[in-house]
């Protein structure tokens, strides 16, 4: 009896190997034939973020970021105080599940002439900081490194906003390798003149 029961389960089972692996004729296999939507972005640069974002989501694209176009990490909360400087990618027809990211400053800033992105995790050479905030230096360099930030200008300030205050110098200087030294930066707020 176990050996009848033994060979019909086999039997059933070399059947359901042969019908899994056969031809089925042509027939589509799954996602095949499925079309990307696609849609054409608008140029969003100009406008103020709040109806960029709203032209955007019109036009069917959802996966929509921002950062702060100057570089200095800025978090954007409302976006009506905002305006785009840049967006990537470039208007056109792109797929409509495509991460449209805008660059943006302030209303009352000039857009710069370079929009430097988010900061980047830096790997094992030291960038120029230069310009750039206490906040944009502190996430490209991460969580591992010890940084010193400092006021320059004889004013003897806390800095407690690192969006506000901007790199003048620096040790390591750029192009250093780094090994885990403490990273030093000397500062002032944005607006100031560096010594």
């Amino acid at each position: 009896m176990r050996t009848r029961t033994a060979l019909a389960l086999l039997g059933a089972t070399a059947l359901l190997t042969l019908t899994a692996c056969e031809d089925t004729g042509g027939s589509t296999p799954p996602g095949a034939g499925a079309t990307t939507a696609r849609s054409a972005l608008p140029d969003l640069v100009g406008k103020e973020l709040g109806p960029a974002r709203d032209a955007a989501r019109a036009a069917g694209f959802r996966e929509l970021t921002s950062h702060d176009a100057l570089g200095r990490g800025r978090a954007i909360l409302l976006d009506r105080n905002w305006k785009v400087c840049s967006q990537t990618p470039a208007p056109g027809t792109l797929p409509t599940g495509t991460t449209v990211d805008l660059g943006a400053v302030k209303t009352d800033e000039e857009c710069p002439a370079e929009d430097p992105g988010e900061p980047a995790p830096t790997g094992t050479t030291m960038p120029d900081f230069t310009g750039r905030s206490v906040r944009f230096a502190r996430a490209a360099l991460g969580d591992s490194a010890h940084l010193d930030a400092k006021d320059v200008s004889g004013k003897d300030r806390g800095i407690l906003l690192e969006s506000n205050w901007k790199v003048c110098g620096q040790d390591p200087k750029a192009g250093t390798e780094l090994t885990g030294q403490p990273v030093r930066l000397d500062t002032v707020k944005f607006g100031e003149d560096c010594p």
